[in-house]
């Protein structure tokens, strides 16, 4: 009876797949990258359109995406006269310094249609990075590049790619040395709270890399616990010290 269901399941599947191969080939163009499209082609459920296929492709290879959306970011540079702000959703600002800074969200430097929110780079067909196309312009419609939403996600929400990050450190642990067990949670180095207080000032692509792969970890969740305590333990430090240094003024 299982059996039965499991067939009927992989007919069904193969059915919807020969439907969105179709129809994925039929809507290529005559350029497309082959990397995504040999990704597309080898999913479990294959993505109907070029634009789906591209996210998929993304989606997949998410420390890729964080290493090309933060190359792109210092591509544009660090914008003249911006500042990391606390403030709100509709200033364009974050409300809390756990969210990276994202200048081009901003009014003020906002590069407009065809260009990406979180970079500031062209966006091109389908929102891929770079014009294989030979349009010779950004496509107007576009306002994220596809592997600047992925890496975007990833910084915000690190630890739903635990998976990922454990292979990269080939389930070691860092602070231990021993294998990563299932309880293992992502970790930045250089906690948030001190990126805020000491590098504020950093150049901006700089400043991404804290929320990226160079400053994430994977480590035993004992080994958390202690460097949590003892980053808490630092900032009831400092606030004393600020408290006195009003105190004295």
């Amino acid at each position: 009876m299982a059996g039965e269901r499991r067939s009927k399941a992989a007919e069904w599947r193969e059915a919807r797949n020969a439907v969105s191969r179709a129809r994925l080939e039929k809507a290529l163009p005559a350029i497309f990258p082959p990397l995504v499209l040999r990704h597309a082609l080898s999913r479990p459920f294959v993505p109907p359109t070029p634009r789906l296929a591209v996210e998929s492709y993304w989606r997949g290879h998410v420390i890729r995406a964080d290493r090309l959306a933060r190359a792109l970011a210092a591509r544009s540079g660090h914008p003249e006269g911006w500042t990391w702000r606390l403030g709100s959703k509709e200033e364009g600002l974050g409300a809390s310094f756990r969210l990276p800074p994202a200048p081009f969200r901003e009014p003020a430097f906002a590069r407009g249609r065809g260009h990406c929110c979180i970079c500031g780079q062209p966006v091109f067909r389908f929102g891929w990075h770079a014009d294989l196309w030979g349009a010779g312009a950004p496509n107007r419609n576009a306002g994220w590049h596809a592997a600047c939403v992925t890496a975007w996600k990833f910084w915000i929400a690190a630890s739903d790619h635990a998976k990922v990050l454990k292979a990269r450190q080939r389930h070691r642990c860092p602070e231990t040395g021993k294998r990563l067990l299932r309880s293992a949670e992502v970790d930045h180095r250089v906690p948030l709270y001190q990126v805020w207080r000491e590098h504020r000032d950093a150049p901006w692509p700089r400043l991404l890399g804290y929320w990226g792969v160079p400053n994430l970890q994977v480590v035993n969740r004992a080994a958390h616990v202690g460097k949590c305590a003892a980053e808490a333990g630092e900032r009831a430090a400092h606030r004393r010290l600020a408290a006195a240094q009003r105190g004295t003024m």
